[in-house]
């Protein structure tokens, strides 16, 4: 079995995030999802999200795209990535956050996913900073 892991907030959920799960699992049989925590929101993005993580968490399963829904760790972001050893990491056209040296820090953990950088769908009407603004 092929393995996809996605990292996300999916605040405002929207059609460019079910584009993104859908490309993801389009890599693999069995996708992952790993949504950001609430404090780690706050810390990347120096705002706290519109949807609480048990709200987004509800609202991502309603997709019923994603195999595996889970709350990312709040003291090691690649323990996840650990545990489920996915064979792809797929990351989104604009996502930064832990983007930088992970390939490096993933060897150091002897892990070697694919990572692939989708495309965005639309970013002028479906990305939730546009979204948040109306």
């Amino acid at each position: 079995m092929k393995k996809v892991m996605v990292f996300g907030t999916f605040d405002i959920l929207h059609k460019g995030h079910e584009y993104l799960l859908r490309e993801a699992g389009k890599y693999g049989d069995y996708l992952t999802v790993v949504l950001a925590r609430d404090k780690t929101v706050l810390k990347v993005k120096k705002r706290k999200p519109v949807y609480s993580e048990k709200k987004r968490l509800e609202n991502l399963k309603k997709l019923k795209i994603a195999n595996k829904i889970i709350l990312g760790s709040l003291k090691d972001k690649y323990s996840h990535i650990i545990k489920e050893n996915p064979n792809v990491i797929c990351l989104g056209y604009d996502q930064k956050a832990f983007t930088k040296n992970l390939k490096e820090n993933l060897a150091k953990r002897n892990l070697f996913p694919k990572r692939i950088r989708l495309k965005s769908f639309h970013p002028e009407k479906y990305k939730s900073s546009v979204l948040r603004k109306n």
